[in-house]
């Protein structure tokens, strides 16, 4: 249940930034080198600094600890001392997990140690991380939470690296999917341009902390006088980067051109009313056509905000993003690390069809399953779980869709007793199904075609037997 008194999505987002309630924690502190001479630090919290356990002392412990570990990207700007990072370590840590929050180069009190800043698609120094503690945890299943352009991050580096990646799941909070699109947006209309300012005073404030650096890489003189984040992306971020134009800088580091190259489970969590990251720019067609990836869009929330309950003590994604994680563990749909096959160009399998449109919006093909034709090395593993399956699609009485996958049955109706599965050649099979999913758009289509025809076949009949009617006509009435 919503908080009533932060009904306006402004007011949830300004009451997390300005106050948001974070439980007390107490991270413990690691430094992290990067290949190229970088530093930035990993906070953890852990399971027994909230419950108290005092069973792991040292980090040997940890190493042979099969408790899963959750690793959190940031958003812009923003470090472990966050309000909403501290909601979601805590309620993790609480639930029994282990938590790493990954902070930027040049958060979290830690200069900038080479010439290399962080950017909206700065997917190495994630990568590098995730690869670190599945070395020195193999026995902990790891999974990865980015929030804002944390989670755009993420979504780039899970489609970038496929199959081989260490990870067991993800989720992604508030993406702002399309940063050209976002960027457009956010100086649209004047309530976002408040934001757009707030924005881009803390990038300045994070620029003045490395002076030194931004002075010698970019145009400083542009970064003091920036009014807009695109405006400090052009003086700062496109020439540390070294893109040719802003907009190449947001093309190339958008995360919904990866989404269909996403390969483990993610669920991918977005407010419609949310006044920084737009809801047009959330790539709805290419989540569906990805079996891996669950999108939940809620009518209100901010950005990041989600306060539930009439005290607003909690946020609602934090328990989402751990309930569904925490099932996601105990299921047999957990992700393991496979090496990807060889890449034979850009493919996408929307084109494979055919695709019909089920319910809701929702599109899955028929006959058409890429596992059952993959015998390629590692899908052994999912062969079998698919093999488990027994989807059945029949519509009740009321023409909606009955789905029973993996032994449940999500609606059913008491003319699906004596259903019973179909032994039929593929075209046959496709024709049934196809019909029977889309009953009501099939017999639209034959009414529009019949009442179209009617008036050609009205001139055809009047052509064909006109020179009949005129002799069968008396001659008096033709007088007339």
């Amino acid at each position: 249940m919503a908080t009533p008194w932060l009904s306006s999505p402004h007011i949830q987002t300004a009451f997390l930034n300005f106050f948001g309630r974070p439980p007390a924690v107490n991270y413990r502190r690691q430094l992290f080198h990067a290949s190229d001479g970088g530093t930035f630090a990993l906070d953890w919290l852990r399971s027994s600094d909230v419950l108290g356990d005092p069973t792991y002392e040292d980090d040997a412990s940890l190493t042979h600890d099969k408790t899963p570990i959750v690793v959190v990207i940031p958003g812009l700007t923003s470090d472990s001392s966050s309000a909403y990072l501290k909601h979601l370590a805590f309620s993790t840590a609480e639930r029994g997990w282990n938590v790493v929050i990954c902070n930027h180069r040049g958060l979290g009190g830690i200069s900038v140690t080479s010439d290399c800043f962080y950017n909206a698609g700065w997917t190495k120094d994630t990568r590098d991380v995730i690869n670190y503690l599945h070395h020195e945890y193999p026995n902990a299943p790891l999974f990865a939470v980015g929030t804002s352009i944390g989670a755009n991050i993420l979504v780039k580096y899970l489609g970038e690296d496929g199959e081989d990646i260490p990870i067991a799941g993800a989720v992604a909070i508030c993406s702002p999917w399309d940063l050209l699109i976002g960027s457009r947006f956010i100086c649209r209309r004047t309530v976002q341009k408040f934001y757009d300012r707030a924005l881009t005073v803390g990038l300045q404030e994070y620029a003045q902390l490395h002076e030194s650096l931004y002075s010698r890489l970019a145009d400083w003189d542009g970064i003091i006088k920036s009014r807009t984040i695109r405006d400090f992306d052009n003086y700062a971020t496109r020439l540390v980067g070294k893109f040719e134009t802003v907009d190449t800088y947001y093309r190339h580091c958008s995360s919904a051109q990866y989404v269909t190259k996403v390969s483990i489970p993610l669920l991918c969590i977005s407010a419609l009313d949310d006044p920084v990251c737009t809801r047009e720019a959330i790539p709805w067609d290419e989540c569906r056509e990805n079996k891996n990836i669950v999108l939940a869009t809620t009518r209100h929330g901010g950005h990041l905000a989600f306060f539930e309950g009439l005290t607003g003590s909690s946020l609602w994604w934090v328990r989402a993003v751990n309930e569904f994680l925490g099932v996601l563990h105990c299921s047999p749909f957990m992700h393991t690390q496979k090496k990807n096959p060889p890449h034979c160009g850009l493919e996408s399998s929307v084109d494979k069809g055919p695709y019909v449109n089920i319910a809701h919006g929702m599109v899955a093909a028929i006959g058409n399953d890429p596992l059952a034709t993959d015998a390629g090395e590692g899908s052994s593993e999912r062969q079998k779980v698919d093999d488990k399956r027994d989807d059945i699609i029949v519509p009740d009485a009321e023409d909606h869709v009955v789905t029973r996958s993996c032994g449940r049955t999500f609606k059913q109706s008491e003319n699906m007793k004596d259903v019973k599965p179909r032994d039929m050649s593929g075209i046959v099979k496709w024709l049934d199904q196809l019909f029977q999913q889309n009953r009501r758009s099939t017999w639209m289509l034959a009414y529009i075609a019949i009442i179209s025809t009617l008036p050609l076949m009205g001139a055809a009949l009047h052509f064909l037997f006109r020179k009949k009617f005129k002799k069968t006509i008396p001659a008096k009435s033709l007088k007339l």
